[in-house]
């Protein structure tokens, strides 16, 4: 049997029924001193045809009876036996397995044997630039995800849907792949590519990660947390019906880093930004510079950012570029994860105040679920969590391994709440619902306001990096394109900072029911891969230079920023913008948000829809 947890094979240890024999035979095969003999009698035949009739008569009732009372308990007996049968789980029921790759040390590895550069690569020129966001007729929408298998909902009586529209991908909050949202998503009827009479002059674009395997730790629900309680108690349940390949399943993710689903999503996003703004590089080549892209050390920051630069410059990718690798770890000022800087951003009671709001509601929607789950699971009792862990495993088998058996257990509903709970959980945690999302995000700002003025920040007092902003050399100011790579929770912190109030219309999420129409979806802000275009234009029919936010190809509306107007295709000229955001940079008190002693009650008693902390009394 194999023991996956240790990866080794172990004999299962075989214990011989041998206590009926025991009992039966003497513990000394030589002692024949106690064993009494049999008395011997000597009698003659005397029996007639009564006595035979009689004793058979006698033994047919001796039979019946016998059959009577014996069947039953061999009847018990083997339920028994079947019972426990049914109760041992395989011992390696929910254990971690794990393929080690490359090996440590491969006995055919001879690099100098396979060199790269032999030479005779053949002609080499290259040609134009690509510019689709200018000249093609329509804008590419990003759908679906090939490489993974949808699956089926028809697992759970009832968890079929007649619905065409419905896509379980985008249903998964911050674990769903990212896509393009729907043109209207956001209030306004544009699309990213130009609007008539503009031309794209430059480019900001900030984007997270790629798909990765679960976080090491969760203050409600992970999936390894399960796995483990799984496999500590495996002698004592067994699943059945829709849940039966749980008693043959093992737990294959690992731990933070990218999936190779992932890395594709980061290669492909390269491929198309090369495709849409490849013409940028021009600027580039005229100024004899080359880009500076920014991410953070995280072993997926830095994977995701190498392979977006793959796929946007193509290997090799030295001499196209320089890759700005900021220390994201305490005691380093980083825009790109703040929450190292911002003591009280790792308070829980202030930074995690979504934990009430999500167990109310998964109480609430999984009701239905837990039960029906539960008559599946003999042994092991199910509690809110766990079946929310299950949801998890889904979304996370699925960008890892391509596929999940855990999706075919809930339905449509069931599904449209896990979303919900993912909105909870950001909206509180990390958007405009929670006190420290504005102050996180006030640094990335500032950065911002540097690049589009190209001026450098006078005063570091958020999160900054004097060292590497100052530095016109890792922190250039007049480029027309920038790439940083960040985490989704960040990507909310600064869509909560540069207030873009469309987002919080629809106010406090509560707990115990999704409203209609809801403004907040962290599918469309917070996916894997999901990404934001500040798009600079200068168009013919204004003499101002023009600034958009377009959050994955959906324009957003810039009407919460103070002086922006309503516009159809969602502009605002870049020094009105600037100096909305320098009037939030200077009313942001990074000192009391980040360091300040307050308190905020738990649930509905106070609320934010702004990101900021309770106002300071002075």
């Amino acid at each position: 049997m194999t023991d996956v947890e240790r990866g080794q094979y172990e004999a299962l240890d075989t214990v011989e029924p041998q206590g009926e024999s025991e009992a039966l035979l003497s513990d000394k095969s030589g002692d024949t001193e106690n064993v009494v003999s049999p008395p011997m009698f000597h009698t003659r035949s005397g029996y007639n045809i009564y006595h035979l009739l009689g004793s058979f008569f006698i033994g047919v009732l001796a039979c019946a009876v016998g059959q009577y009372i014996i069947a039953p308990l061999c009847q018990s007996s083997q339920n028994t036996t079947k019972l426990q049968e049914q109760v041992l789980a395989p011992p390696y029921a929910g254990s971690t397995e794990v393929h080690p790759f490359p090996p440590a040390s491969p006995t055919n590895a001879f690099p100098s044997l396979f060199p790269t550069g032999v030479g005779y690569a053949g002609p080499t020129p290259t040609g134009a630039e690509p510019a689709l966001v200018a000249t093609a007729p329509t804008y590419p929408v990003h759908t679906g995800a090939p490489q993974l298998v949808v699956p089926s909902l028809g697992g759970a009586k009832g968890a079929g849907t007649d619905n065409a529209r419905f896509d379980i991908f985008k249903k998964w909050g911050n674990l769903s792949p990212w896509y393009t949202v729907d043109r209207t998503a956001f209030g306004l009827d544009t699309g990213p590519d130009e609007p008539e009479g503009c031309r794209v002059t430059g480019l900001h674009f900030l984007h997270r990660h790629g798909a990765r395997y679960p976080t090491a730790w969760a203050s409600y629900g992970g999936p390894a947390a399960l796995a483990t309680r799984l496999h500590q108690s495996a002698a004592n349940w067994t699943a059945s019906g829709n849940l039966e390949f749980l008693n043959e399943w093992t737990y294959k993710l690992g731990e933070e880093v990218l999936t190779p689903f992932g890395r594709q999503q980061l290669y492909d996003l390269g491929v198309s930004l090369r495709l849409k703004y490849g013409f940028l590089l021009s600027d580039f080549t005229k100024a004899n510079t080359l880009p500076v892209f920014r991410t953070e050390s995280q072993d997926r920051m830095l994977a995701s950012a190498m392979n977006f630069a793959l796929g946007f410059f193509g290997w090799p990718i030295e001499g196209q570029y320089q890759q700005s690798i900021t220390i994201e770890s305490s005691g380093f000022n980083n825009t790109l994860a703040p929450y190292y800087t911002c003591p009280n951003a790792r308070m829980a009671s202030k930074s995690d105040r979504a934990l009430v709001y999500l167990k109310q509601w998964t109480e609430i929607y999984l009701t239905g679920a837990r039960q029906r789950l539960q008559q599946q699971l003999d042994g092991y009792e199910l509690s809110s969590e766990d079946v929310y862990i299950l949801q998890q495993l889904c979304a996370y088998e699925t960008v890892a391994l391509g596929y999940s058996k855990f999706c075919e257990l809930f339905t449509e509903e069931e599904w449209e709440g896990f979303e919900y709970a993912l909105d909870l959980y950001f909206w509180y945690d990390s958007a405009f619902g929670s006190p420290v999302a504005r102050v996180q995000g006030i640094g990335y700002i500032n950065e911002l306001i540097a690049r589009l003025t190209h001026t450098p920040i006078a005063t570091h007092n958020t999160t900054t990096n004097g060292t590497l902003n100052d530095n016109p050399i890792t922190f250039p100011l007049n480029d027309s394109l920038y790439v940083d790579a960040t985490h989704e929770v960040v990507v909310l912190n600064i869509i909560t900072a540069l207030n873009l109030s469309n987002f919080a219309a629809s106010g406090p999420l509560p707990a115990d029911h999704i409203p209609p129409n809801r403004s907040f979806v962290s599918s469309q802000l917070a996916s894997f891969a999901t990404n934001i275009q500040f798009q600079l234009l200068a168009c013919s029919s204004v003499p101002d230079p023009q600034i958009r936010i377009i959050i994955n190809d959906g324009v957003t509306p810039l009407t919460g920023i103070k002086g922006c107007p309503e516009h159809k295709d969602g502009m605002c000229s870049v020094s009105t913008f600037v100096e909305a955001q320098k009037q939030i940079s200077r009313e942001t008190d990074w000192d009391w948000g980040c360091y300040g002693d307050w308190e905020v009650p738990s649930g509905t008693a106070w609320n934010t829809t702004t990101g900021d902390p309770p106002m300071r009394m002075h």
